[in-house]
C-alpha cells in the first residue's frame, strides 16, 4: 500500500499516533488504545521501505539523516487533501523506526475537544506569560491553536509562531502571522525569540521552553509588554513555577521568581483521561495570577498555591482535582480513573465520599 493511502486510512481510523517499528505490525493509537494492523511483522528492510518514503514525501534528504551524527529527527508533513503529519524518525537496534502523530487539515474547534472557555480566555490578555503545561500527547497543541485561532479572529496585530515543527497552520485573519521553523528557519528556540523582538510582534507562540536561555528570554520578553504563549511538560501550576526556578542556578532563582512574579499571567496543566465510553477527555487546571499568587511565587511559597486556585472559581480559577471531580459528578468518567489522575488522591477520595460517588 502507498503511503498515502495507508495515512488517509489511519485519518479515517482517528488515529493519533502511527507506530513503524520492526518486529511488529505496523500499529496505530485511537483514542488510549493501541491497535495493531493486521498482516506480518515488518522487517528491517520494510521500515527503512517506510521511512523512505516518509522523506520523499516530506521533500527532505534521508541520506543526510543517515549520515548525520544525531540518531533521531523530527519534522512535519502535508499530503494534499489528506491531512498534515509530524513524523518522528529514530533509530533502534539497528533499524530506521518512526511514530507519525495524525494532524487533520484545518484548526480544531474548542467544543470538539471539551476546551473550557476559561482557558480560552487567555487570548483576551494583552501582555505578559502564559503556560500551557501536561505531559506529552495530552492536547498541549490543540489548546494553543485554539487559543491563537480566537486572537486571530478577534483582533489586530502580529502573532508569530515558533515552532518544532509547526503543527497548525494559521491563515491571515485580523492578524498577520508568520509562523516560524526550528530548526528549518531558524536555529533554535532562543535565537528565533530574540529575532522575534526585532519584527514588532504582538503575541508570540514558543513551542517549547526546553532550557534555560529560553526561559530567561521567554521572560524578559514577556517583562516588554509582549503576550507570550509556551509550554512546558509539568503538571499543576506549582510544580510549573518550581520547574522554572530550578533550571536557574541558585544565585539567579530569587530574581526569576521575581520576575517570574510579575509576569506571569496564567498557567493552564491538562491531562487527558478514559472515559466511560472508550474515548478520552481533557481534565483542566487554570491558574490565573491574582495578587495572591504573586506574593506566594516572589515568598517561594508555591506550596500554598493550590489553595488559592481552589478559592478562586469566581476568578475561572480550579484545581485539578476540582476538574477530575466534576467528571465524574457528570458520569464521564469512573471514580477510580479520578483517583488515578489526581494531584491529592486522599482530599479528592473524601470529597467524593462526602459526595456519595
Amino acid at each position: 500500500m502507498r503511503l498515502d493511502e495507508f495515512l488517509k486510512e489511519m485519518i479515517q481510523a482517528k488515529a493519533s499516533d502511527v507506530f513503524i517499528v520492526a518486529g511488529l505490525p505496523i500499529a496505530y493509537q485511537a483514542n488510549g488504545r493501541q491497535v495493531r494492523v493486521e498482516g506480518p511483522a515488518l522487517m528491517p528492510a520494510d521500515t527503512e521501505a517506510m521511512v523512505r518514503a516518509i522523506y520523499e514525501v516530506a521533500g527532505r534528504s534521508v541520506e543526510r539523516f543517515l549520515v548525520a551524527d544525531n540518531h533521531d529527527e523530527d519534522f512535519s508533513f502535508a499530503l494534499p487533501g489528506i491531512g498534515r503529519f509530524r513524523a518522528n524518525v529514530f533509530r533502534q537496534r539497528g533499524s530506521l523506526s518512526a511514530v507519525i502523530r495524525v494532524i487533520p487539515f484545518g484548526l480544531p474547534n474548542p467544543e470538539d475537544f471539551n476546551i473550557p472557555e476559561a482557558v480560552l480566555r487567555t487570548a483576551d490578555l494583552q501582555k505578559g506569560l502564559v503556560l500551557i503545561t501536561g505531559p506529552a500527547g495530552s492536547g498541549k497543541s490543540t489548546t494553543l491553536a485554539c487559543i491563537i485561532d480566537r486572537i486571530n479572529h478577534q483582533r489586530t496585530g502580529h502573532i508569530i509562531t515558533m515552532e518544532d515543527p509547526i503543527e497548525y497552520v494559521h491563515s491571515h485573519r485580523q492578524c498577520i502571522v508568520t509562523q516560524r521553523e526550528v530548526p528549518t528557519d531558524i536555529a533554535t528556540y532562543a535565537e528565533a525569540l530574540r529575532s522575534a523582538m526585532r519584527e514588532a510582534p504582538d503575541v508570540i507562540l514558543l513551542g517549547e521552553m526546553r532550557d534555560t536561555e529560553t526561559i530567561g528570554t521567554a521572560v524578559t520578553a514577556a517583562e516588554m509588554a509582549q503576550l507570550i504563549f509556551s509550554t512546558l511538560h509539568t503538571t499543576g501550576a506549582a510544580g510549573t513555577v518550581d520547574r522554572i526556578v530550578d533550571a536557574f542556578p541558585p544565585q539567579q532563582q530569587r530574581q526569576i521568581r521575581l520576575q517570574l512574579s510579575m509576569v506571569l499571567q496564567a498557567i493552564v496543566s491538562q491531562q487527558l483521561v478514559p472515559a466511560k465510553d472508550g474515548s478520552l477527555v481533557p481534565a483542566f487546571e487554570i491558574m490565573y495570577a491574582n495578587t495572591a499568587i504573586r506574593n506566594l511565587i516572589r515568598e517561594e511559597k508555591t506550596h500554598q498555591m493550590d489553595s488559592v486556585i481552589a478559592a478562586g472559581g469566581d476568578q475561572g480559577m480550579r484545581t485539578m482535582d476540582q476538574s477530575l471531580f466534576e467528571l465524574v459528578q457528570q458520569g464521564t468518567i469512573d471514580r477510580d480513573v479520578a483517583l488515578m489522575h489526581g494531584i491529592h488522591q486522599e482530599a479528592l477520595e473524601k470529597r467524593l465520599e462526602s459526595y456519595g460517588l
